[in-house]
């Protein structure tokens, strides 16, 4: 037998892997190691409102049971089935977006969705207009593709709101995608209707598709915030949303792609259904659970916005009172933003650490979600119980007043 001498070296990754991060389940590891010193670890990192006692609706949970127990467990087509998908086109009727079930994909969670559009329509080294800050994961899917991330800021003087000036001068030549996430994770922003026009209009003009997520829109304060076409359904605008959040079940991995009627995305959708072939389909008991939601019993929601609204009263009133803090108050979803007045030389990822490792709150810093690390943002999620929350900022506070004075 011929023998071998071994190369004793590590197996090589990808270059890709190198460029991509996705700092809220990044941070876990930290949160770990406090954990494993014995201190418990308050976890304001992922916005999973079943994690924190918010049920499942009974209706929902039948309708998966039941698909399950009627033998639909095995492939079902890679759009979706077909009863799903008319259900998110009446749905999407209903609520002033007409379109056929044709133009709807039933995606794995909306983070599917955003993989399955960006990759459909940007090339390597294109250009994505993001907000700033932003979810983490457009910027992760665009460094997989090598594909750039322009971030357009968001002002929290005017309520995290567009600076269209910004956004303006940022447009270039390999501009392809305008993504809007409206409501707005990580800030609770809600976007006024001359923006969302503004916004449309500027799309429009520079020929780009908008990637419109829209997966917290019925989680608004005030009621459900409507969806962005409807103040011009035939612009080129692509829509995601879920049963992650509105509907409280985030680990169905369960999410639509819904593409305006314009024929101009015709392409697009083509080649989006293309790209979802290969991986076969999204979960199929699951599925089923769709027609659920958006053809039953919704007064789940209505409790679910007042406990988010007097969760932001509370996170709002408490982080305005830190000397130094300041929190913009959120209008939607189940995220804060607040910015601390950091010392010269410290940074955003300096306190969240520093915070996690002496009381145990686990928080997301800023410049994860593309903010500059100076500015002293973090995400808060406050979908903890009130009382909870009372004593989260209690201990928030006294670090703060502490780590100030360092």
């Amino acid at each position: 037998m011929p023998t071998h001498s071994r190369i004793e070296r590590p197996i090589a990754v990808a270059a890709r892997v190198g460029r991509f991060s996705y700092a809220i389940r990044n941070i876990v590891t930290e949160a770990r190691a406090v954990e494993a010193q014995g201190r418990r670890v308050r976890y304001l990192n992922i916005g999973d409102p079943v994690a924190f006692g918010f049920r499942t609706p009974p209706h929902l949970i039948e309708a998966v049971y039941r698909a399950m127990q009627d033998g639909h467990n095995g492939y079902l087509p890679s759009d979706g089935i077909p009863a799903a998908r008319e259900a998110v086109a009446a749905d999407y009727a209903a609520r002033g977006v007409a379109v056929s079930p044709d133009r709807v994909l039933i995606t794995t969670g909306t983070s599917e969705g955003i993989d399955l559009v960006l990759n459909a329509l940007v090339d390597e080294g294109d250009e994505v207009l993001v907000p700033s800050p932003t979810y983490p994961l457009y910027t992760a899917v665009l460094a997989t593709i090598n594909a750039r991330p322009r971030f357009y800021r968001t002002d929290p003087d005017r309520g995290w709101l567009p600076d269209l000036d910004h956004l303006r001068s940022l447009v270039t030549s390999r501009t392809r995608v305008l993504v809007v996430i409206d409501p707005n994770n990580p800030t609770g922003a809600v976007y006024p209707t001359p923006v969302r026009r503004a916004l449309i209009d500027f799309a429009e003009e520079h020929g780009l598709t908008i990637l419109a997520d829209e997966v917290y829109a019925e989680t608004g304060f005030d009621g459900p915030v409507p969806l962005l076409a409807t103040l011009e359904p035939d612009a080129p605008i692509i829509s995601l949303s879920s049963l992650s959040k509105a509907y409280l079940a985030p680990g169905w991995r369960t999410g639509w792609m819904v593409a305006g009627p314009t024929p101009r995305l015709d392409n697009a959708v083509a080649a989006m259904r293309k790209l979802a072939d290969g991986r076969l389909c999204s979960p199929a008991p699951m599925q089923y659970a769709v027609i659920a939601a958006l053809t039953g019993d919704r007064s789940h929601q209505t409790a679910f916005r007042r406990a988010l609204a007097e969760r932001a009263r509370i996170t709002t009133e408490r982080l305005n009172a830190i000397p130094g803090m300041r929190c913009v108050a959120p209008r939607a979803a189940f995220y804060a933003m607040p910015a601390l007045s950091l010392p010269p030389g410290r940074t955003d990822e300096d306190f969240v650490l520093s915070l996690l490792r002496a009381t145990g709150i686990l928080c997301v810093y800023g410049s994860g979600f593309g903010m500059r690390p100076e500015q002293g943002t973090f995400r808060i999620v406050f979908l903890a119980d009130p009382g909870e929350l009372e004593s989260i900022y209690r201990d928030l506070a006294a670090f703060t007043l502490d780590y100030l004075r360092r």
